[in-house]
């Protein structure tokens, strides 16, 4: 079953190019578009506003929908987004392009994870899950750091562009490898879905995502001023930081992954309390080139376990709803994307240090590490006999 979740892989690692390059190439798409940096900076905010209302809301409207079909037509439509992103002939255009371009984003993920659990054994769903996944971190350290290369000396058009045609090869082979999953995938109706998710074991990991994940947005979104200025290093040297913290994304997904399959509680609980402990380090130490790459590297490393987890919770906890719990998950991080760079910002703007930012990181992954609390209880009252077997019967 390799093949299957390579083939949706491919389109994460597009999605991944999609909402990761453009960090790197706002200046010439401001230049371009004949905006501010600040201005260009929205056309992040607008792929994440898309991703965070794309995601209940088509897996909502799509539960009827077979998975396979619906993976093809997510991709083709993320495909067509990002080429009018590349054909966009102004600054509003590009914006709107960038909303429809997330819209796709948190349903197919879920979706991918319904089908990639369900393509192997119980005991391994997490690591198939995170194979899915690791298209998205492997984008940060080829897709990404590719972009920022090539953008002096190509149109950052060309970059879109090439998404586009990383979706339609995406969709040709899901259409080729994954299997036609009605009969092992259960269909849900759109109400059961909604129900489900007001479960606490629901919305705890997604509250618990959003503002303990945030800990990492806070310190990446200012990482690159930080060093420069902090740090002391040049254009190819924090080129290859980027790297680093792209290669400790994937380091840590896929041992995030196979921690959520044997321990998730106590994973948990470990990765946020090394997040907060990596941040508290690089707080002292990023006027050390060698100390400040270490550090980016076992923050995305640490940061990155959470993911799989909190995947595996939902999946625990949602098994009514599981296409909407794992979309509301991308939808949740993305909100942690936000939460943390504006707390980051509003550091910045309250007159603090450059670095700043990254204890506000702290807060928040200390944050994630109180509100796992409430979850690891609703995770273990789950996992006690609540009624009878012939009660369990009668209630279904």
């Amino acid at each position: 079953m390799r093949m299957p979740l390579f083939a949706m892989s491919i389109g994460a690692f597009g999605i991944g190019t999609a909402e990761f390059a453009i960090m790197g190439i706002l200046p010439q798409v401001a230049a371009s578009q004949g905006v501010s940096l600040a201005q260009a900076g929205l056309a992040v905010s607008a792929y994440a506003v898309g991703v965070v209302l794309g995601a209940p809301l088509l897996t909502v409207a799509t539960t009827r929908v077979p998975r396979k079909p619906l993976l093809i037509g997510l991709m083709l439509a993320f495909a067509a987004a990002n080429l009018a992103t590349a054909l966009a002939p102004d600054f509003g255009f590009l914006l709107g392009s960038r909303f429809v371009a997330g819209l796709p984003h948190g349903a197919f993920f879920g979706a991918a994870a319904v089908v990639g659990a369900s393509l192997v054994s119980f005991d391994r769903r997490a690591r198939a899950i995170s194979g899915i996944m690791s298209g998205l971190t492997v984008a940060t350290i080829i897709g990404v750091p590719i972009s920022a290369l090539l953008i002096g000396q190509i149109s950052w058009r060309w970059i879109f562009a090439a998404v586009a045609a990383l979706g339609l090869v995406a969709a040709a082979a899901i259409w080729a490898t994954v299997p036609d999953t009605r009969g092992v995938i259960v269909q849900t109706k759109a109400a059961d879905e909604i129900r489900a998710i007001r479960s606490k074991r629901v919305l705890l990991p997604l509250v618990t995502g959003a503002v303990g994940f945030g800990g990492m947005f806070a310190a990446y979104t200012y990482l690159t001023p930080i060093l420069e200025d902090v740090t002391g290093m040049n254009a190819l040297a924090i080129a290859i930081t980027l790297a680093v913290f792209g290669i400790g994304l994937t380091l840590g997904n896929v041992l995030g992954g196979h921690v959520a399959d044997k321990a998730p509680i106590p994973g948990l609980f470990a990765a946020f309390a090394t997040i907060a402990t990596v941040l508290l380090a690089m707080y002292f130490t990023m006027s050390n080139p060698a100390l400040a790459i270490l550090g980016v590297l076992l923050m995305a490393t640490s940061s990155s376990l959470v993911g799989p987890i909190m995947q595996r919770l939902l999946l625990d906890g949602a098994h009514e709803a599981p296409s909407l719990a794992s979309s509301l998950h991308h939808a949740a991080f993305n909100l942690a994307n936000a939460n943390g760079a504006w707390l980051g910002g509003l550091a910045l703007t309250l007159g603090l240090s450059l670095t700043a930012p990254i204890l506000v990181g702290v807060g928040l992954a200390l944050a994630g590490l109180v509100l796992s609390i409430p979850l690891a209880r609703a995770h273990a009252e789950a996992q006690l006999p609540a009624i009878a077997p012939a009660e369990l019967v009668t209630a279904s």
